[in-house]
């Protein structure tokens, strides 16, 4: 029982002594070299300058509250496809199906990418809902399924046609 006890006391003494160790040797690591906000070597900035920086970076855009349709295509847009007709996706664009059945359109013999289901989507086959859809080349799109009798309502990002 006494040995047990010297064991704990040990322990109890080597952990002390490796708390105050650290303590006393971290002083001299601490952040002596932390620099003063506003200094040469941590200059205080404006907001104006960093918009010109990012628009430098970004193209010759401004940010924030631009109208311009370069910005606009970046965003997503909510479009309903009427009955019968066709969105026509630019390359590169997105779409993804909200309401309504879709079916994919292609003007040659491949398809569209949906990148959720990791799959090509061939013309003509059914486009699932809230599935990321990736159009690689210009020519293709979806249209509303033969059966369908409500709009098809999609997000868009990108360029698009609706023919």
């Amino acid at each position: 029982m006494k040995r047990k006890a010297l064991r704990i006391a040990g322990a109890a003494v080597m952990i002390t002594a490796g708390v105050w160790v650290g303590m006393v040797m971290a002083k001299p690591l601490e952040a002596d070299s932390a620099v003063t906000p506003g200094t040469i070597e941590d200059p205080v900035v404006t907001k104006s300058y960093v918009d010109e920086q990012i628009a430098k970076i970004s193209g010759g855009g401004t940010t924030g509250g631009s109208t311009d349709g370069a910005a606009e295509a970046a965003g997503l847009e909510v479009v309903e496809v009427p009955i019968g007709k066709t969105l026509m996706v630019s390359a590169g664009g997105e779409v993804v199906v909200r309401v309504g059945k879709a079916v994919a359109y292609s003007s040659d013999t491949n398809g569209i990418s949906d990148l959720t289901g990791g799959i090509d989507i061939k013309s003509g086959k059914d486009v699932p809902t809230n599935h990321l859809i990736w159009f690689p080349r210009d020519g293709r799109g979806i249209k509303g399924h033969p059966d369908e009798i409500v709009p098809l309502t999609v997000l868009v990002k990108g360029s698009y046609t609706i023919k």
